[in-house]
């Protein structure tokens, strides 16, 4: 049987920890931090003891030998192997605020924790934009995650809905989210839909989101909605078959409104389903299951890797 590999590499303190320990509970062999050079050695001895499938996490502890990895993937590819690249990100200001509150340490900070996050930010901020810069090349091989919004749960769901869906060609992602909570990092390409009627203005639409029927029933007696939605399709439909021939693997297609619980929501739930029966899709909604803005009891649990 062929080996299927889950890649996961991503900014310290986005999530590595939890997407394995969720890869593990799939049943998934997991092993954190592997040095790239070990990369194949590593392959061969899993295929050796007959395992199907393995989840590696590297990350910016290896941070001299990261170059090597693209063209080890390249070979092991050429072996037959599946394999799958997921990157964690975060923005600066939530990776800021984990570590604060967490008071660990970051790999490239040359700092030890301190008790106040305004003395430690500047080397810490410094940190975080090196590893952003050694991990660029990883990143964009990879289907991006933005977890700065979500909880670990959730985290867990993206990833396990990644690793499920078959290999070997273009997965096309549809994500809805709010604009004042700002545009996910993982978009390939962004569309707002804020100037749409609003059923949030509607007293019995209010509580509802883009999935409920009486809100469907409410985008449909608005043209603009459905002439937005086939321009999205229009502009899809001209581009993804050369983004498949130029050998991407994801494209994330992000949908705003205000709030993210009702047009963005709708349009993300309609184009996924107009676009089932050509491409492998995922629907993500970033809001509905979103924490509040600040973490007070989950920092430590981003901050594991």
């Amino acid at each position: 049987m062929e080996l299927e590999l889950i890649l996961i590499t991503g900014m310290s303190g986005s999530g590595k920890s939890v997407a394995l320990n969720a890869l593990e509970d799939a049943g998934y062999y997991c092993v954190d931090n592997l040095p790239p050079e070990l990369l194949l050695q590593f392959v061969k001895l899993v295929q050796e003891r007959q395992a199907t499938r393995v989840a590696i996490a590297m990350d910016v502890r290896s941070a001299a030998s990261l170059p090597q990895v693209p063209e080890r993937l390249r070979a092991l590819r050429n072996l037959g192997v599946v394999i799958k690249s997921i990157f964690l990100d975060s923005t600066t200001d939530t990776l800021v605020r984990r570590y604060s509150e967490s008071r660990r340490k970051h790999p490239l900070s040359q700092l030890d924790p301190t008790d106040g996050a305004a003395v430690q930010r500047p080397a810490l901020v410094e940190a975080i934009e090196m590893e952003r810069e050694l991990l660029a090349d990883l990143r964009e091989h990879a289907q991006a995650i933005d977890t700065s919004l979500i909880r670990p749960s959730q985290l867990q769901r993206y990833v396990r809905s990644l690793v499920t869906l078959p290999g070997g060609h273009l997965t096309l992602v549809f994500e809805s989210f709010a604009f004042k909570r700002g545009i996910p990092s993982d978009a390939d390409y962004v569309f707002d839909a804020r100037m749409l009627p609003n059923p949030h203005y509607e007293p019995d639409l209010k509580a509802l989101t883009g999935r409920d029927q009486p809100v469907i029933a409410f985008f449909a007696q608005h043209p603009e909605v459905q002439k937005l939605m086939l321009h999205i399709a229009q502009f899809l439909d001209t581009w993804l078959d050369s983004l498949a021939n130029d050998n991407r693997s994801y494209v994330t297609v992000a949908i705003g409104c205000t709030g993210g619980q009702h047009r963005s929501v709708y349009l993300v739930e309609e184009l996924t389903r107009l676009f089932a029966d050509r491409w492998t899709t995922l629907c993500r909604h970033r809001e509905l299951d979103a924490t509040p803005e600040h973490f007070p009891s989950s920092s430590f649990s981003w901050l594991q890797a």
